[in-house]
C-alpha cells in the first residue's frame, strides 16, 4: 500500500465536508455580510454613515461630507466537531461511516454558524410587536415601517429568518398565502424553505432564540447589518489511532459574527406556546 493513501483519505474526507457544509450545513451565512480569510483572534467591519450634499459657491471649494466611520470589532472563536470510527465497525456495516461523519460534522458547524449569525441579530434593540401575540399582519407592518423609515436599501438584500410557528402563522394571512396577491409563483405552499414577500427573501430556522415566556425572536434585516466573518474555513482531519484501532475524524472551523447596524436589524417577537 502506498504510504500517501492517508494524504488521499484526509483530502477525500476533507472535500465531503466542505461539500456538506455547503450543501446544508449553513441556511444563514449567505444572508449577511461576510468576511473570509481573516488573519488574528479579531477583524473589524466598518460602519459607515450616511453623507450630506450641499451647494458651493462659484470657483469656492466642494464642501467634504465628513462621513462619520465607526469599527464594529468581531471576535472570532475556534470550534471542532469529532468523532470515533473503529476499524472493525467499518467491515459490519453496509454504510460509509466516514461518508456519514463527515455529514455530521458539516451540518453540527454549519449550526454554529447560524447560532453566531442568530446571536449577533439578538443583540439588536429595535422591536415590532411586544411578544404578547404571535406573527400578525400589523406585527408584520410595523417592522416594514421601521426599516424604510431608518432608510434601510430595499435593493434585494433584506431577509427575514422566522420560526416554523410563525410561518405557520404566515400562512392565515391572504397578502402571504394567497396567489391573488403574490402570483401562482410565489406561493409557500410550492417550497418551505423560503419566499420572497414584501421586498424580502423570508427563511424558516428551527434555531431561532425563545426566552423563558415562550417568546421567539424573529428578524427582519439587511445584509449589510450583521458582519460573519471566518478565520478558517471547515477543515477536516483524519488521524489514526493504533491503540484504539480506530480512526478519529475532526472538523474544525474559526468564526465570529456581529451586529454592525442595529437599526437594520427589526427583531419582531413573537409568542409561540
Amino acid at each position: 500500500m502506498s504510504n500517501d493513501v492517508a494524504d488521499a483519505l484526509v483530502k477525500h474526507y476533507q472535500t465531503e465536508v466542505h461539500q456538506a457544509y455547503q450543501r446544508q450545513g449553513s441556511k444563514l451565512r449567505a444572508t449577511v455580510r461576510s468576511k473570509n480569510d481573516v488573519t488574528g483572534s479579531t477583524t473589524v467591519f466598518q460602519k459607515v454613515g450616511k453623507g450630506t450634499a450641499t451647494t458651493k459657491a462659484r470657483h469656492g471649494k466642494v464642501p467634504v461630507m465628513n462621513v462619520d466611520h465607526e469599527p464594529v470589532e468581531c471576535a472570532l472563536s475556534d470550534f471542532y466537531a469529532g468523532d470515533w470510527v473503529d476499524k472493525l465497525d467499518e467491515l459490519k456495516t453496509n454504510i460509509n461511516e466516514m461518508g456519514v461523519i463527515a455529514n455530521a460534522g458539516a451540518y453540527a458547524l454549519g449550526r454554529k454558524t447560524d447560532e453566531l449569525v442568530i446571536a449577533a441579530l439578538d443583540t439588536s434593540t429595535t422591536y415590532a410587536g411586544t411578544g404578547a401575540d404571535g406573527l400578525t399582519k400589523d406585527k408584520v407592518l410595523e417592522a416594514f415601517e421601521l426599516l424604510g423609515g431608518a432608510d434601510v436599501p430595499d435593493d434585494g438584500d433584506r431577509f427575514a429568518v422566522i420560526g416554523w410557528k410563525q410561518w405557520s402563522d404566515l400562512l392565515a394571512i391572504q397578502e402571504f398565502a394567497n396567489a391573488d396577491y403574490v402570483g401562482a409563483d410565489e406561493l409557500p405552499w410550492r417550497c418551505t424553505q423560503a419566499k420572497r414577500w414584501l421586498g424580502a427573501l423570508w427563511i424558516p430556522h428551527s434555531g431561532l432564540t425563545k426566552d423563558g415566556s415562550d417568546v421567539r425572536f424573529c428578524h427582519w434585516y439587511h445584509k449589510s447589518a450583521i458582519g460573519h466573518a471566518a478565520g478558517s474555513e471547515v477543515k477536516a482531519d483524519v488521524t489514526w489511532h493504533g491503540d484504539r484501532a480506530a480512526h478519529f475524524v475532526s472538523n474544525m472551523m474559526s468564526q465570529g459574527a456581529c451586529l454592525i447596524d442595529g437599526q437594520g436589524v427589526v427583531v419582531m417577537r413573537c409568542l409561540e406556546s
